[in-house]
């Protein structure tokens, strides 16, 4: 091989590592360690609850009416291709007091999206969002937690904030539980924490929402008898995250 082969390849191999070092932090614990902004750790007890892939009108009002009865608000990381689709269900998430956030046009992981596209699929979103819930959208959660530098870019590039979670119930999964999604959330929970849950089976095992909402209501019940703070991610930090880009002299200062 020769010297500019050499240097070629060893080139494209540094690029590769940078637009992929960042897929290291869909390693939860590591995630947890090593970044815990990005896993939605606070400085404080608040427990920030969250859902993905929504809205779906076949599930989601089933949260939407649990949170009610609970007096709780939540963080809802929505599908643009869906919001869309169900404009109604999203002005009703706003109107309740929930808090909308980016989790991209469609459901690809980030790292399958055509190079340059990302950003304007994030900005066309997030647009969606402001336009039907009447606020500035604050938060990015990429498709199954898969990160690039490209990503990450992206999503500062259009004044998002990137965040993932500390806990999950893995509700996804077709073997899960009411009973096994509230262990696993309980498990490394700690105060301060962010609980990824989905509203949806879109992206899950069929009829999976069904045991997510059970155990939604056991661990809402049991956090409101322990006295616990729970909220969405505007709520969460003490001070807010500084964001970026082209919405962040809307956003409190840090």
């Amino acid at each position: 091989m020769t010297r500019p082969m050499r240097w070629g390849t060893a080139a494209t191999g540094v690029i590769a590592a940078l637009q992929w070092a960042p897929a290291l932090t869909s390693i939860t614990p590591l995630r947890r360690v090593l970044a815990p902004a990005l896993s939605g750790i606070s400085n404080n007890g608040h427990i920030a609850l969250t859902y993905d892939d929504g809205p779906d009108p076949r599930s989601t009002p089933q949260f939407l009416d649990l949170l009610a009865r609970h007096n709780v608000r939540a963080t809802f990381f929505l599908v643009g291709e869906h919001a869309t689709t169900y404009p109604d269900l999203v002005r009703r998430m706003a109107k309740e007091g929930h808090e909308l956030a980016v989790h991209g046009w469609t459901h690809t992981a980030s790292p399958l999206s055509p190079p340059g596209q990302l950003a304007a699929d994030l900005a066309q979103t997030r647009e969606l969002l402001e336009d039907l819930g009447e606020d500035y959208v604050r938060w990015y959660r990429p498709p199954f937690g898969v990160l690039t530098t490209e990503a990450l870019w992206s999503a500062r590039r259009v004044g998002l904030q990137t965040v993932l979670w500390s806990t999950w119930g893995r509700d996804w999964s077709p073997r899960a539980t009411p009973t096994s999604i509230v262990r696993k959330v309980n498990r490394v929970l700690r105060p301060g924490g962010t609980v990824l849950l989905h509203d949806t089976d879109r992206e899950s095992a069929q009829d999976s929402w069904r045991g997510t909402l059970a155990a939604s209501d056991y661990l809402l019940t049991a956090w409101a008898r322990q006295g616990r703070q729970v909220g969405p991610l505007r709520d969460h930090w003490t001070a807010p995250l500084r964001l970026v880009g082209r919405h962040s002299s809307d956003s409190p200062a840090a």
